[in-house]
């Protein structure tokens, strides 16, 4: 199992990182209980080894991004890969809605710039195509941001095959971030096509918040190894492809530490192919 990514010549990361979705407040709106916890949180990851982390702009909105530059000022040597989300408007606790008008797109990169307190973005994904919009039009805004210098590289979440390909005509895409978990693998043509093209395969909702943490098999298995359920869910999409990059999200140091400790994990494949049946 490699435990690294390589996105380019300058930017390799440990495949396990963290997503900071969970730091503010209830339906990801407004700020976290206490902010120094929530910066805290982040510190720690780093300190035990993540270098790829993993946010948006509709997280609070923006106080995700606050609390994550606090950490990076924090620990200013730690060479951390940020990735970055535009394309999501926010009314109010859980409520989301796409906008992929291209203004609205540079605005919401320049104030990740600005609210994350970075020159440029190692990774900028579309975090919704708007329908309202061309893939064209969209993925070119952001195309042409990278040129100016303000994007290294460029992503997209929650699409199809077809759309990917068809944002791939546009510009180079190295990321997709889509949900799946060891339940929930509706988008396996997604993660196989992007084996296929060494695309960093993103999944949100690794952990389903929450409900992969109990379960016959995946306890039986998870105390064959002296691990926690979630641990066990965490290394089995680490073991299921090399371009998977786990970020799993909380708001809680100590699990943060037991999150990292997943990718120590190596699960015999006759445990891996038990936990495939849980999709079955």
């Amino acid at each position: 199992m490699q435990k690294e990514f390589k996105f380019d010549s300058e930017l390799t990361v440990n495949r396990l990182g963290y997503g900071t979705m969970q730091l503010p407040g209830k339906g990801v709106w407004g700020p976290a209980t206490d902010a120094k916890q929530a910066a805290n949180v982040i510190t720690t990851a780093i300190d035990n080894g993540v270098n790829f982390i993993d946010t948006a702009d509709s997280y609070g909105p923006f106080y995700a991004n606050l609390y994550l530059k606090d950490a990076l000022q924090q620990r200013p040597n730690s060479q951390v890969m940020v990735a970055t989300k535009v394309g999501f408007t926010r009314q109010g606790p859980n409520q989301w809605t796409a906008v992929g008008n291209p203004a609205y797109l540079r605005q919401q990169v320049e104030l990740n710039l600005f609210s994350l307190g970075l020159d440029h973005l190692d990774l900028l994904q579309l975090h919704r195509i708007d329908p309202n919009f061309t893939i064209e039009e969209q993925v070119g805004e952001l195309a042409a941001m990278q040129k100016e210098g303000k994007i290294k590289h460029i992503g997209l979440s929650q699409v199809s095959v077809e759309q990917l390909k068809a944002a791939q005509k546009v510009a180079p895409i190295v990321s997709v971030q889509n949900r799946y978990n060891l339940v929930d693998r509706a988008d396996e043509a997604v993660l196989n096509y992007a084996e296929q093209q060494h695309i960093a395969f993103i999944p949100w909702f690794p952990l389903a918040t929450g409900k992969l943490t109990s379960g016959d098999t995946l306890s039986e298995i998870a105390a064959k190894y002296d691990a926690e359920p979630a641990q066990i869910a965490l290394a089995w999409l680490l073991k299921r492809s090399d371009v998977i990059l786990p970020i799993p999200g909380t708001s809680n140091p100590e699990h943060v530490k037991q999150n990292i400790a997943a990718q120590e994990i190596e699960l015999a494949d006759v445990d891996f192919a038990a936990l495939n049946q849980l999709n079955k």
